[in-house]
């Protein structure tokens, strides 16, 4: 029986293929060929019909210059993250060793002059000139080394969190959120976490000497996109991010403690509500869209725009920022979502003109009268009294503008954003940022302050002749995997004592803040979290679901050689950052430069560098201190850098991925050809060189091993 549904599922399963590929196809797409986007039509005549009827152009010529620019492919934009130091020296870097011949290579790629090559361009509106726009496809990447070579570059950098690949118009919510160390922040629909990686950078960038008292909250409705929120954040290394799994549109009231002790709602200072959308404004990235767009896709999203945008300015503080944000053209999403929230809201929420904010941005105004279109009959409709009976449950009247012009002129529709393809030459995009300015009409008779019972407490032991409750089945409140808890040390952890000793931590520093996630058998990893992020973390276990916190500080040394007798964990690199000020200099080795870049070249495990090879001034620091792990610092008025290592009987190592030795390196000015991944140019001229030398009898013998590696290597993307 078992088999025949299988056989039955998979029949429907190829019906429903079929179908949708005759869909397709009716559509003027070939069916079979849909997976390749240079060969979808990317025409659409309702998507024509339809937004050159809400006139989002000004005239003819602009809308036939934005149509050319949406039918167009997206340039690569990325920009450098990190501190301002680091972040300079990295930018320098770039535009020294990999743009300086670019427009040379791709005009002797593509046999044109090189005046017809668009040169790599500066980002002009991103802060500190940070933030860049290249045009190259992979099939150039594949075709030149030198472009390899900087394809290569960006994915190391990028895995180890000092460049974001991300696309232009993305990065500007973050911008114009106007993030300080101090803020609590929730991001609404974070996944899949570039914004978040662009926040959180603010918010340690804000803030010098230790990890920012602010904090974090990325949240996503989809249990399997958290975790790609977990693989963003943990690139940058950051104490201060918590990820949840929650609807944004009922996302939960949160509590924290106060100075005080008291326990109180969690305000935000900060929201970012990159809603979900209809996506139309990504065409450029994402050419299916061309052939499945329809009218109807923005009046069903208004809904729950509108739901997610109420619930955010809830858990907004008075006086807060939300910044609302959508990847579509439709007015339906972006300006009717605004004009009905502050109708509803009436005068305690308000557009902030962020026009200041932007210098070198070209955009639109928002819009302040559009129409709605029946997705059936394609008829536009002006006036919500003018619409059938039919449409009542599709078309709802905050759809529409307000009718009122000085209402309409009150509600300053003009002060959100519209980024149209052909502006800045990037995707489509909305913003409009709101503050409020008091209490929400429907809230403020409310009581703001939570009961103690709103925190799950253990339960108590009963009198034995107590008759026990009936059982009752438990709800799975929750989807998804199961998450390991949280438990935090206390102020006496016996575990901390050795290693505050070990690496002479100050007494200012909190063990409280330090957890593990599990207490069965020795712990494996100790992780550090903020002071905020442990009071969200400890107030709210029970009222949301946790996906991850904290960055790893210590981890346990399992090797005979390397377990001492006075602490059982290392230095974890991923923690430096954040607990290197606590750290005193009982375990602080300061290096030269070129002890630094030696060490990071030498990092095999197998053959450390012996101490005999440093120079006089670390050899005797390091001779000082017992064999266990340590600090290396480099420190110049230009660059301050960290290193976990490990000091052996006779050798030391750096203990860092390969990624962040590549990264300090080439921060370091040094040569960093031995990490660069052997591409597919050297293994043609080895093999070239290999056929030259050797005599034909052995040619058949070679080309059977090697040319089928070489075969193999090109067809590689």
């Amino acid at each position: 029986m078992g088999r025949n549904r299988k056989k039955n599922k998979n029949q429907l399963a190829r019906k429903n293929k079929e179908k949708k590929l005759e869909r397709i196809a009716a559509k003027g797409v070939d069916a079979r060929a849909g997976q390749h986007y240079h060969e979808i039509v990317r025409e659409n005549e309702n998507f024509m019909m339809y937004y050159k009827h809400q006139k989002i152009c000004k005239n003819e010529d602009e809308w036939n210059e934005f149509l050319t620019a949406l039918r167009s492919d997206l340039p690569s934009t990325f920009r450098v993250t990190g501190s301002k130091k680091e972040a300079q020296l990295l930018n320098e870097a770039i535009k020294k060793d990999f743009l300086t011949e670019y427009v040379s290579v791709v005009a002797e790629l593509h046999k044109v002059d090189k005046s017809e090559v668009k040169p790599p361009r500066c980002i002009s509106w991103y802060p500190g000139g940070l933030a860049w726009e290249l045009n190259f496809t992979r099939q150039d990447i594949r075709r030149s080394e030198a472009l390899n070579r900087l394809h290569n570059f960006l994915v190391t950098e990028t895995n180890s969190g000092n460049i974001s690949r991300q696309e232009s118009v993305s990065m500007i919510p973050p911008l114009v959120l106007d993030v300080h160390s101090h803020h609590k922040i929730l991001d609404m629909c974070a996944a899949p976490g570039s914004k978040t990686a662009q926040i959180i950078e603010a918010l340690h960038n804000d803030h010098e000497g230790g990890p920012p008292t602010g904090f974090v909250i990325a949240n996503d409705v989809d249990n399997k996109r958290c975790y790609m929120l977990v693989h963003q954040s943990k690139r940058l290394n950051s104490p201060c991010c918590l990820i949840v799994n929650a609807d944004a549109s009922v996302f939960p009231k949160l509590t924290m403690r106060n100075a005080e002790g008291k326990l109180e709602y969690l305000k935000f200072d900060r929201i970012l509500a990159d809603v979900p959308c209809s996506g139309d404004g990504t065409m450029r990235k994402n050419p299916d869209i061309w052939t499945r767009w329809s009218i109807g896709q923005g009046n069903s999203l208004h809904g729950l725009q509108y739901r997610i945008l109420k619930r955010g300015l809830e858990l907004l503080e008075t006086g807060g920022r939300l910044v609302y944000s959508t990847c579509s053209l439709n007015p339906v999403e972006n300006e009717a979502v605004i004009s009905h929230m502050l109708q509803e809201c009436e005068d305690s929420v308000e557009l902030v003109d962020v026009s200041g904010e932007l210098e070198g941005l070209r955009y639109n105004r928002g819009m302040e009268n559009w129409d709605v279109c029946d997705n059936t009959e394609k008829k536009f409709y002006s006036d919500p009294d003018d619409m059938p009976e039919r449409l009542a449950s599709i078309i709802r009247p905050c759809m529409f503008p307000p009718k009122d012009p000085e209402v309409l002129k009150n509600l300053h529709l003009e002060r959100c954003i519209r980024i149209l393809p052909h502006h800045n030459n990037t995707g489509a995009f909305f913003v409009a940022v709101l503050q409020k300015t008091k209490p929400l009409p429907w809230r403020r008779n409310e009581d703001e302050v939570p009961s103690e019972q709103f925190i799950e407490k253990p339960i108590q032991e009963e009198s034995r002749d107590a008759a026990p409750p009936p059982a009752k089945k438990r709800k799975n409140e929750y989807t998804g995997f199961k998450e390991d808890p949280f438990f935090f040390f206390n102020k006496d952890e016996p575990m901390f004592k050795d290693i505050k000793t070990e690496y002479d931590i100050s007494d200012d520093f909190q063990p409280e803040n330090l957890l593990r996630r599990s207490l069965v058998g020795k712990t494996k990893y100790i992780y550090y979290v903020t002071e905020g992020t442990r009071n969200v973390i400890s107030c709210n276990e029970k009222n949301i679901k946790i996906i991850n916190a904290g960055i790893k500080a210590f981890t346990r040394c399992y090797s005979k050689q390397a377990v001492t007798n006075r602490c059982d964990f290392r230095l974890a690199q991923e923690g430096l950052p954040s607990l290197s000020s606590y750290i005193g200099p009982k375990r602080r080795i300061f290096v030269t430069k070129d002890d630094l870049i030696h060490l990071l070249k030498n990092m095999d495990p197998t053959n450390p560098p012996e101490i005999s090879e440093v120079s006089q001034k670390m050899k005797d620091q390091l001779n000082k201190i017992e064999p266990g792990s340590c600090i290396l610092t480099y420190e110049t008025d230009e660059l301050n850098l960290i290193v976990a290592a490990w000091k052996g009987v006779r050798t030391v190592r750096a203990y860092t991925e390969v990624n962040d030795a590549v990264h300090n390196l080439r921060l370091l000015g040094a040569d960093v050809s031995q990490y660069a991944e052997q591409n597919k140019f050297k293994k043609i001229e080895s093999v070239e060189k290999i056929n030259e030398d050797q005599p034909e009898s052995e040619l058949k013998e070679t080309n059977g091993t090697n040319g089928n590696e070489m075969s193999q290597e090109n067809t590689e993307v």
